[in-house]
């Protein structure tokens, strides 16, 4: 029985990097005594995937793993089961069985959606006004955004408008409860063409002159998506359904 996990990483936990969540998860899905299934062979490991991996510092709303089961209670009974033995910092907003078929959250991933904004205490480059008349200028007006995009092997320019799929202003509340400012996207991400928010809020400041401090920002992934069969980008929870009583696989 195959089940999606969709959790939030916010608080400290934003500092700790993708292997060691793993590993975190690993142990908190033995210690919330989750029916897991293991591989076979000589060295059996839980039956385990991540969607997506999440940068260091980036807080998320939305990430997504993938486990086996040989049997499992509740929706509601595993999510509580879960975040009993979750630190500050994680936190578990819904389990589902996917429907047949259906495929690993890491290889239909098509697009995240992102609020990045000016971090408390920090000196925004920008006045909120300013990002609004500023995107038509950069994104709306123009056809071709030519970045250049840096991989471990080498770099290479790209087209990034058509991978951005919508950007906005935005306007929030902070890590801290205070109100904050900055951008919203909507950005292709996965496989295909895995566009990444400071990219294009580092190449947004030098089209108008601005410098860009990375540090000064904070991003949150609000939610990553997949195409469903009618071409529209769904959550990935959308391919499960709530499990009400308990099952066997």
């Amino acid at each position: 029985m195959k089940i999606r996990i969709k959790f939030r990483k916010y608080g400290v936990m934003k500092f700790i990097g993708h292997l060691d969540i793993m590993r975190y998860f690993q142990k908190a899905i033995r210690r919330a005594e989750i029916d897991i299934a293991y591989t076979e062979g000589f060295s059996p490991h839980q039956i385990m995937s991540f969607a997506a991996p999440l940068g260091v510092g980036i807080i998320s709303d939305g990430e997504y793993l993938d486990i086996e089961v040989k049997s499992t209670r509740t929706s509601q009974e595993s999510i509580d089961a879960l975040n009993s033995v979750m630190v500050d910092g994680i936190e578990i907003t819904d389990y589902v069985e996917l429907t047949e078929g259906a495929k690993k959250a890491m290889s239909i991933v098509a697009a995240a959606e992102y609020n990045v904004w000016f971090k408390e205490g920090k000196d925004p480059v920008f006045t909120p006004d300013e990002i609004t008349a500023g995107i038509k200028s950069y994104f709306e007006d123009r056809e071709e955004i030519l970045i250049t995009k840096q991989t471990k092997k080498s770099e290479r320019q790209i087209d990034v408008h058509p991978h951005i799929f919508s950007f906005d202003s935005y306007e929030g509340t902070g890590e801290s409860g205070s109100h904050v400012y900055g951008f919203h996207f909507l950005l292709s991400a996965g496989s295909e063409e895995n566009i990444k928010p400071e990219l294009i809020v580092e190449d947004f400041c030098r089209f108008f002159g601005k410098e860009f401090q990375a540090f000064d920002y904070q991003i949150q992934r609000k939610d990553v998506y997949a195409k469903n069969g009618a071409g529209i980008f769904v959550p990935l929870t959308n391919f499960g359904r709530k499990i009400v009583k308990e099952c066997q696989s």
